[in-house]
């Protein structure tokens, strides 16, 4: 007999409304018409033309003339094409021809589920059998483009569960590409995404061992001037999206966590950025990092890669690599065991691994801890986040796939000191979609990305159908009675 499952009420919906201003670039031949019409235009009549502009998109941009200002500035290479000195335009007609280079995306319009859940850093002014919640999610916009969203919520002491409104604004962060890179790593992750081998060859023997992005970038350009093969230029370009993968970003102090959104800035990541799966890791010297696995997806190679942060402003993002860092579904254990990092992964698709680590980016040697058992996953199982300690083992909640493609989720129970070693695995599903959550953007699917554990409940966050979101409730001392009785 299935668990007890309370459903909350509480639902999180996408907002179409929650636009972001991004560059805007419909090729070279017709960048060049449009700035050369705006550079004839006289300073009046460029007044004339941006003021309402700035007027009406103040209002939906916290700072419309900073993003219209970047966006003239990507333009450089055009200007010097056109002999025209950026630096000699009046700051009007920068602005105008920044506004003919921006449309809005709406990040969410689509779809806003696959939540993670975890322990805000901030703890401060809450009454006893509080928490303050960060919460991620998959927002989907036009052209099923994905990035990863937040949300704060307050869990009291009778696991009530409110999620604090988004604030008016969105707000990208700055990118700052300052990375050292270790060139076998690198080399290892680019044999990997399959460029040229020669191309390959011929880049690594310029670098050091370790290489700044400004020397590879560099190295880079210099062999793409010498070069008249449009295939192999293609293939130069690939190294240097590989090596945009790298980079640091950082939001403004005076955003709220809702304001915030990670989107796809990388040519590896320009289809998405999917299911995020934070963890509160605790670090040797008892200090607290916030960690992240996410799939990068370009539209043909999936790429993981891991988000790291101590306050949800300064965000580090790297490639993870090794034959265990491959397809999707990584998630990190909030702690080393035994001295090492320890992750699973579903590097086949199909199957549950676990696999253990010196270094954090780098994952080899998967050992398969789960298969496809009971008739509600014979297609495929995997992680819904990362797994959550208890005195009694480590609870990994997990998703499986079955007729129909329903997904559901399930929940296994691992030993403490060795989590290769499963104790319990309940062997029927622990949430099913019900009627009320089957239709959506891929019906019959929920799916989670990390829960918590408060005042005695299991809290899941889960998406409805690639859709929305909401959350259930578990008892956790039942939970773990019945897993130490199935297996």
């Amino acid at each position: 007999m299935r668990l007890a499952i309370e459903r909350t009420s509480v639902k999180v919906n996408p907002d179409p409304k929650r636009v972001i201003a991004r560059f805007f670039y419909n090729g070279e031949v017709r960048a060049k018409e449009v700035i050369q019409k705006v550079m004839e235009l006289s300073e009046s009549q460029v007044f004339d033309i941006i003021s309402p502009i700035l007027q009406e998109y103040s209002k939906r941009h916290r700072n419309i003339t900073k993003v219209l200002q970047r966006h003239c500035n990507k333009l450089k290479d055009i200007f010097d094409q056109l002999k025209i000195d950026q630096d000699g335009v009046s700051n009007y007609r920068k602005l105008l021809i920044g506004s003919y280079f921006t449309h809005e995306y709406s990040i969410e319009s689509a779809a806003f589920f696959n939540p993670s859940m975890i322990e805000d850093p901030d703890q401060s002014e809450l009454e006893e059998g509080e928490k303050r919640m960060i919460i991620s999610f998959r927002a989907v916009g036009e052209g099923h483009i994905s990035s990863i969203a937040f949300r704060r919520a307050l869990i009291d002491k009778d696991n009530n569960i409110e999620v604090i409104g988004a604030g008016n604004y969105i707000d990208e962060a700055e990118i700052i590409r300052n990375a050292v890179y270790n060139k076998q790593l690198f080399f290892e992750k680019a044999a990997i995404t399959q460029i040229n081998v020669s191309v390959l060859n011929e880049i690594e023997e310029k670098l050091e061992d370790r290489f700044e992005y400004s020397s590879l970038r560099r190295i880079i350009l210099d062999s793409q001037k010498l070069e008249m093969d449009d295939l192999k230029k293609l293939e130069f370009d690939k190294m240097l999206w590989l090596a945009d993968s790298y980079y640091e970003i950082v939001f403004s102090l005076d955003t709220d966590i809702s304001d915030r959104v990670i989107f796809p800035i990388s040519e590896f990541e320009r289809k998405g950025i999917e299911d995020a799966r934070f963890v509160r890791f605790l670090q040797d010297d008892g200090s607290y990092t916030y960690f992240a696995t996410y799939t990068a997806y370009d539209g043909s190679l999936i790429m993981p890669k891991l988000l790291e942060t101590t306050d949800f402003i300064d965000f580090k993002v790297r490639p993870l690599y090794g034959a265990g860092a491959q397809n999707k579904n990584l998630a990190l254990f909030p702690r080393k065991i035994n001295g090492k990092y320890v992750m699973m992964s579903r590097i086949d698709g199909w199957n549950n691994y676990i696999m253990y680590s010196d270094k954090i980016n780098v994952w080899e040697k998967p050992i398969r801890l789960q298969e496809p058992k009971f008739s509600w996953e014979f297609v495929q199982i995997g992680n819904c986040g990362s797994p959550i300690e208890t005195e009694d083992g480590w609870l990994v909640i997990t998703h499986g796939v079955g007729a129909m493609r329903r997904y559901v989720l399930g929940v296994s129970l691992l030993k403490l000191d060795d989590p290769s070693v499963i104790i319990g695995r309940l062997n029927e599903p622990l949430l099913i979609p019900n009627k009320d959550e089957r239709e959506g953007y891929v019906p019959n699917v929920l799916y989670s990305c990390g829960s918590i554990i408060h005042n005695g409940k299991l809290v899941v966050p889960y998406g409805l159908s690639d859709y929305s979101s909401s959350f259930a409730l578990i008892d956790l001392k039942d939970l773990l009675a019945k897993l130490k009785t199935e297996s």
